[in-house]
C-alpha cells in the first residue's frame, strides 16, 4: 500500500512527455553515456518523468532493496515486440532498456512526500548482450552520472516504527551487478520481469494492445505478492518472496546451484528446498544450526540466522542491502513454524 501510494503520486507526475525522442541510436552502439539525460528516456526532476514509449511498470513482488523505493519502466524500441516466455524473464528485443530508480522520502509514513531518488540503473540490451549502467543522481536533480565503478552514500529517513534509521546505502558495481545478473554463461541477464511477477493490474494486457507484447496465453501464470495476505496462502507467498530475493542464485543453474539450496518457484519440497538439508560449505554461517529450514523451528534454521545478519561473512543475500528485512523475516519464520515435523526429529 505505501509503495502504491509512492507510485500514484509519481504517476501525478507523467503526463506530459518531453519532446525529445529516446536516443535510439545510442541504445544500440557501442558508447557508454556519461549521464543518463543523454538517452532521454526520463526526464524533469530526478528523472520523474517518463520520455514517450517509455512504460511504468509494478512487481508482484519485488527484490528487497534496503527498504528503498523503487520505481520501473520499460523501453521497446518503435516496431519490436517483446516475446513471450511461459518462464523466465520475458524476451525483451535489442534496443530495449529496463529501467529502475531507488529512492527514500525523509518519512516512510508518508512515501510520497519529498521523496528523493538516489539512483537510477539501466540494463540495456544491444546486440553483443545485456550490459548494466548504475547512474547516481546530482544533488539539484538535473542529471545523473555514470558510476561504474559504485559507490556508497549516507542515507537516513524515519521508519515505518518512527523510528530514526541511517544506513550507508550501497551502488553496485558493474561487477557486483552481475553477482545476481548472471545469466550462466558469461553475461547478464534481467531477472524481475518474469510474466508471473508482471501478472497484476492488466500491465500485460496493456503491452499486448499497445504492441509491445507479442502474445498472452489463455492462461497467465501469477506470483504472489509477499505483503498481501489475500493474495494467497503464507507457504505461497513465503515461496514467492524466496523466489524473487534469493532464486536469481539459489536455482540448479544459478551461481549458488552447488549448494544444492534451490529456491526458484518451480522447486517442489524437500531438502533441496532447504528442509532438513545440512549445509554443504557454509562455515560459521551456519550458526552452529543443523539445517537451512528446521520444520517448526524458525529460530534454529539456518536460512532466517543469515537473514538475520549484516556480517558480510554470513549475511544472505550478499548484496544489495546493509539492513535486516524484518517483513520478510517474519514471514518466513511464519512458514518455517507451520511446517509440520517428521517424526524421527519430533520431541
Amino acid at each position: 500500500m505505501r509503495a502504491f501510494a509512492a507510485l500514484a503520486a509519481w504517476g501525478l507526475l507523467v503526463s506530459a512527455s518531453p519532446p525529445i525522442p529516446v536516443d535510439d541510436a545510442l541504445i544500440t552502439g557501442d558508447a557508454l553515456p556519461a549521464s543518463l539525460g543523454e538517452f532521454h528516456l526520463l526526464a524533469g526532476p530526478y528523472g520523474q518523468k517518463p520520455n514517450a514509449g517509455v512504460t511504468p511498470y509494478r512487481l508482484n513482488t519485488p527484490l528487497f532493496s534496503d527498504y528503498a523505493e523503487k520505481f520501473r519502466y520499460y523501453y521497446v524500441p518503435p516496431g519490436k515486440k517483446i516475446g513471450w516466455r511461459d518462464d523466465g524473464v520475458l524476451d525483451f528485443p535489442v534496443g530495449s532498456v529496463l529501467i529502475k530508480s531507488f529512492g527514500y522520502p525523509p518519512d516512510m509514513r508518508v512515501p510520497a512526500k519529498g521523496l528523493r531518488i538516489v539512483e537510477t540503473r539501466l540494463l540495456v540490451r544491444r546486440a553483443s548482450g545485456w550490459i548494466a549502467l548504475p547512474y547516481v543522481w546530482n544533488a539539484d536533480g538535473s542529471d545523473a552520472v555514470l558510476r561504474r565503478a559504485g559507490m556508497r552514500i549516507d542515507v537516513n529517513w524515519t521508519h515505518l516504527d518512527g523510528k530514526p534509521r541511517a544506513i550507508s546505502y550501497a551502488i553496485p558495481n558493474v561487477n557486483q551487478c552481475k553477482g545476481c545478473h548472471d545469466d550462466g554463461a558469461g553475461g547478464i541477464s534481467p531477472i524481475g520481469p518474469k510474466a508471473r511477477n508482471l501478472n497484476r493490474d492488466g500491465q500485460l494486457e496493456a503491452a499486448l494492445r499497445a504492441g509491445r507484447l507479442d502474445r498472452l496465453p489463455a492462461e497467465i501464470p501469477r506470483l504472489p505478492v509477499w505483503d498481501e495476505p489475500g493474495s494467497a496462502s503464507v507457504a505461497l507467498r513465503a515461496r514467492a518472496y524466496l523466489e524473487v530475493n534469493c532464486a536469481h542464485c539459489h536455482n540448479p543453474k544459478g551461481p549458488a546451484n552447488t549448494s544444492g539450496l534451490w529456491l526458484n518457484w518451480e522447486q517442489g519440497p524437500g531438502p533441496n528446498l532447504g528442509i532438513y538439508k545440512r549445509p554443504t560449505a557454509a562455515g560459521r554461517g551456519s550458526g552452529n544450526d543443523e539445517f537451512a529450514i528446521d520444520p517448526g523451528h524458525p529460530e534454529r534454521s539456518i536460512m532466517l540466522y543469515r537473514m538475520q545478519s549484516l556480517d558480510p561473512g554470513i549475511a544472505m543475500p550478499e548484496l544489495g542491502r546493509a539492513s535486516v528485512h524484518q517483513e520478510g523475516v517474519a514471514l518466513l519464520s511464519q512458514w518455517i513454524a507451520a511446517m509440520p515435523m517428521q517424526p524421527a526429529n519430533q520431541p
